[in-house]
C-alpha cells in the first residue's frame, strides 16, 4: 500500500482538511513544524468528523503548543477512517507562526 501525503503550510490558522474519496484509508502519521513554539495556550487539534452523525465526532489528538514548535504523531495503530467521514486538523495560532503540516495516510483494501 502506498503512503500519501497531504500537506499545509502558511502563518495563520490552520485549518486543514483531509476529505478521502469514498474508499476507506488509514491515518498513519501527522507532522506538524512551528518557525517558533506557539506561545500561546492554544491546541493543535485532529477530530474525525463524522459523515454518519455529529454524535460520532471524536477528538483522536490534541497538543498544546504553548512551548512546543515540532510533533511527530504515531499512532500506535494506523486509524481507520470510513464512511466518508472527513478528518479536521485545527490550530489558532494566534502568534501567527509559519507551519508545515503533514499528513500521511493510505488506502485500506477492500
Amino acid at each position: 500500500m502506498k503512503n500519501i501525503p497531504l500537506r499545509a503550510t502558511g502563518g495563520g490558522a490552520i485549518a486543514t482538511s483531509l476529505t478521502p474519496p469514498t474508499r476507506p484509508i488509514e491515518l498513519i502519521c501527522v507532522k506538524l513544524h512551528l518557525s517558533a513554539a506557539g506561545g500561546a495556550a492554544e491546541d493543535f487539534t485532529v477530530t474525525v468528523n463524522s459523515a454518519t452523525d455529529p454524535a460520532y465526532d471524536t477528538l483522536i489528538f490534541s497538543q498544546d503548543m504553548t512551548a512546543v514548535q515540532d510533533i511527530l504523531w504515531l499512532p500506535e495503530q494506523p486509524i481507520p477512517i470510513v464512511n466518508n467521514d472527513v478528518v479536521d486538523f485545527s490550530y489558532t495560532n494566534t502568534n501567527a507562526r509559519t507551519f508545515g503540516l503533514e499528513v500521511i495516510y493510505r488506502y485500506t483494501e477492500i
